[in-house]
């Protein structure tokens, strides 16, 4: 029998003839659905053991669909599966060949479920999965965050502000800042992965099934908390995908700025961080040259995702309930966004286990550009009981007085501070470096070493 007469018997006898190739080529899905085969058999698995539990088919009948699709895994794992672009998609190609294998009790696996609820149900059971496994990324990249935390939590870098430098910070706040972010992520990822965790198996085409099914059985089996509520809902929600998109584009815009200041921080200007060979590449014609490409992708990848993101919101935003062909276009966005973040994370992990800080380059980029002038000014206030206001003014004329001396304001002698405001006492020079900036930020979520340190055994714990 050739490909497209076996389309046409899994359709029956509504069409005479096959489509032509234009349509073959707009309708089928095979050469990128092929990626939810495991979750097709186990899909098809529970819900054939479910139907013999029900004596909907017999014991007998359930058990050789179960012995066929495991020999249908085995050929897709092994490589040897033959993927028919006529048969459309994943689901029908499965079908076909357990036919081949078993005959007839192949065709009352499909009782009591329509194609529409069978791919919503391997499209949430695969992208659940990748749930799992960027959860798991972003943890790696958290324990790799906190290691650089740990081993700088005492190296002083300026904080910037509009790209300017404003306060000291040390290089483990830094580095902290990000696992916070990243633990945002985390947290939209495990939280969309707990709303979808409901199986639309069971819900046919639209409005449920006639047979006396046990949708909590096949729910349990494939691991999901509950069966949907809605079997209209069921079939037409793709929101687990639009979550899984906006949580991958949020998680990506981190990534990205995380990779903008490491190709800042690399550069010959500021030499802050020192990448490895491993994450970075030469020039063609530049012998002198170490670019940081890795950290230029993963940036890049943040477009790509997002790209995915409004694909998709397009594709449903006038879809009227339940099913429509255009949810056809749900899963090439899905896998392309997935690729990317897993690759991205693999990639920003790496960077950052082995990357370097150069400490001399940090510490003396931390004082530079009038850094504890806050300081300054909070002295003021606590020691001498100004007015901040006052104190304020008072520490931009001696930002003034430093510049035009070409000095930072440590530099200042007593005197000259002194001709600004006679109050000011010797005191002053304990509050001006950038150890003691750092080390007076005791507040909680501050940037001294204890806090830092503090805020890393935190973590350690959530991880471990």
């Amino acid at each position: 029998m050739s490909d497209k007469n076996s389309s046409n018997a899994m359709w029956g006898g509504r069409f005479a003839s096959g489509p032509d190739a234009i349509m073959e080529s707009i309708n089928a899905s095979i050469d990128f659905d092929k990626r939810i085969a495991v979750q097709d058999i186990a899909g098809s698995i529970a819900h054939s053991a479910m139907l013999a539990k029900q004596n909907i088919i017999t014991e007998t009948d359930a058990e050789a669909i179960k012995e066929g699709l495991l020999i249908i895994l085995s050929e897709i794992e092994n490589g040897t599966f033959e993927y028919s672009k006529a048969l459309e998609d994943i689901h029908m190609n499965i079908e076909s060949r357990l036919k081949e294998i078993i005959g007839e009790p192949a065709g009352r696996l499909h009782t009591g479920r329509s194609r529409n609820d069978q791919v919503a149900t391997d499209f949430k059971l695969w992208t659940r999965d990748q749930y799992d496994a960027i959860i798991e990324g972003l943890s790696e990249l958290m324990k790799a965050l906190i290691n650089q935390a740990d081993e700088g939590a005492e190296i002083v870098m300026p904080g910037f502000t509009h790209l300017q430098v404003a306060q000291p910070v040390t290089w483990g706040h830094h580095m902290m800042a990000y696992v916070e972010m990243f633990a945002r992520d985390r947290s939209r990822f495990s939280d969309a992965r707990a709303r979808m965790n409901e199986s639309p198996l069971g819900a046919a085409a639209l409005a449920g099934t006639g047979f006396p099914i046990d949708r909590h059985d096949t729910a349990h089996a494939l691991g999901f908390s509950a069966p949907s509520a809605n079997s209209l809902d069921a079939v037409s929600d793709r929101d687990f995908a639009l979550e899984f998109l906006s949580a991958s584009s949020i998680c990506a815009t981190h990534l990205s700025r995380f990779a903008e200041e490491l190709v800042i921080w690399s550069s010959a200007q500021f030499k802050f961080v020192t990448l490895s060979d491993k994450f970075s590449t030469g020039s063609s014609i530049m012998p002198q040259k170490k670019n940081p490409d890795a950290a230029e992708l993963i940036r890049a990848k943040v477009g790509r995702i997002t790209g995915s993101l409004v694909g998709l919101l397009m594709v449903m935003k006038g879809l009227p309930l339940a099913y429509s062909k255009d949810m056809q276009e749900d899963k090439e966005q899905v896998f392309d966004a997935s690729d990317s973040l897993m690759l991205a994370l693999a990639a920003m992990t790496g960077m950052v286990s082995d990357m370097k800080p150069n400490i001399a380059s940090l510490e003396s980029a931390a004082s530079s550009g009038f850094s504890t002038a806050t300081d300054l000014a909070d002295w003021l206030v606590r020691d001498l009981g100004m007015p901040f206001r006052e104190a304020h003014h008072i520490t931009g004329a001696l930002v003034a007085k430093a510049e035009e001396k070409g000095c930072d304001l440590p530099d200042l002698s007593l005197k000259e501070m002194q001709k600004v405001n006679e109050k000011i006492n010797v005191d002053v020079f304990n509050f001006l470096g950038v150890q003691n900036s750092v080390a007076s930020r005791q507040s909680y979520g501050g940037t001294a070493p204890k806090q830092v340190r503090m805020q890393i055994a935190r973590w350690r714990e959530v991880l471990s």
